[in-house]
């Protein structure tokens, strides 16, 4: 880890820099970084869709950066199974083997992790707003234990309404898919309702924590008549891409999404970063 301390910004991902020591200052050393997942542990060892796109994505960073598991690298690995109890608890457990990092997979791992330490780095993904979410001060001078990758959705919201627009011009009502669990997706959600007001759109926000829910959620969309769909970015609704972009297109709602892994996965369109790179850019910030 190096002493950068500026903030890079791409299409819809940023990353800040953070002050800490350099794994390549002491090559001979075997790391230990600790991986604190939200979700699935099967899903995600298994590489399951996007599940498992965080940690194979990292693993691949670090190899490239000359940590090797088994050599000069080793990674523990915890899943909260999208149980806060458990996620918080996985934290404290991690910070007492005391790792060199911490590389936290989405807002609440990574609120779990800050909460456990204010020693050990932290590095985190798939953020939308790290200053909103308390874990940084500022994009330009972070502070603290906590630096990673944001994926700045916010910033390309009004895009994926435009580009819904351009396919369905008719379009009326929007809806948009959040987890209630994740503040980042009411970050969004309040920049589209701001942006949908000035061309007259109205937002349909939906609550979805299950896979279930998310089948609910097309048909209330059927109900009140959406003409559209955001997807917002979040751990949960990324493990469900597949899921969604087959009901999107089974009540033939045009969809877009904020990952490129949207599209891959059969959805109509997206435009944002992929989780991919910004997981390999995770690793920089591990590895550098």
């Amino acid at each position: 880890m190096n002493n950068r301390r500026k903030i890079i910004v791409a299409l819809g991902a940023g990353t800040l820099a953070a002050p800490f020591a350099s794994f390549a200052q002491q090559q001979r050393k075997v790391w230990r970084v600790g991986f604190l997942h939200q979700g699935n542990r099967v899903e995600t060892i298994e590489g399951i869709g996007a599940a498992g796109v965080s940690l194979r994505e990292f693993r691949h960073g670090m190899r490239e950066l000359g940590y090797i598991e088994e050599k000069n690298l080793t990674i523990e690995l915890r899943f909260g199974e999208d149980n806060p109890r458990l996620l918080a608890s996985l934290a404290s457990e991690l910070v007492q083997l005391k790792l060199d990092a911490i590389v936290a997979v989405s807002p609440p791992a990574t609120s779990a992790a800050q909460k456990a330490t204010t020693t050990i780095p932290i590095v985190f993904g798939g953020i939308g707003d790290p200053v909103g979410g308390g874990f940084v001060k500022s994009l330009g001078h972070p502070g603290g234990n906590i630096t990673g990758v944001s994926n700045m959705a916010a910033d390309v919201i009004s895009k994926h309404l435009e580009m819904l627009l351009d396919v369905a011009p008719k379009i009326t009502r929007v809806a948009v898919l959040v987890n209630p669990t994740n503040s980042g997706g009411y970050a969004l959600l309040k920049t589209v309702e701001a942006v949908a007001q000035k061309v007259r759109v109205k937002v349909l926000p939906l609550e979805v924590r299950t896979p279930d829910e998310i089948e609910k959620a097309f048909s209330g969309m059927a109900r009140q008549k959406a003409g559209g769909l955001i997807v917002a970015r979040d751990p949960f609704l990324n493990r469900q891409l597949r899921q969604i972009a087959e009901l999107a297109a089974k009540n033939r709602i045009p969809a877009i999404a904020g990952i490129r892994e949207y599209a891959e996965a059969g959805g109509l369109m997206s435009y944002g970063s992929s989780l991919e790179v910004m997981w390999r850019r995770a690793a920089t910030y591990v590895g550098e």
